[in-house]
């Protein structure tokens, strides 16, 4: 799980282009809007298209984003449970 985790993050800055981040400055339990990472919906967007692209995971219902996204934990999780790639 920590492998994913740290794979995750590296994704995230990535994707979102969030430069000046590192892996070590995520705080794995933090939110991911709000107050943690500060995203947003367009963020949300991509997070999907990522979840998607590298775990083959589609998300039927929108309405579980907000739970799975709380946090890299929750995603980590998740993934771990759904992932088909």
């Amino acid at each position: 799980m920590d492998s994913l985790i740290s794979e995750l993050k590296s994704r995230i800055i990535e994707a979102l282009n969030l430069e000046d981040l590192h892996v070590e400055d995520i705080d794995t339990n933090a939110p991911l809007f709000g107050e943690g990472l500060g995203l947003d919906s367009i963020d949300a967007l991509e997070l999907i298209v990522m979840m998607e692209k590298f775990y083959g995971i589609k998300l039927a219902d929108a309405s579980q984003g907000k739970a799975i996204f709380r946090s890299i934990a929750t995603m980590a999780d998740y993934i771990e449970k759904n992932r088909t790639k």
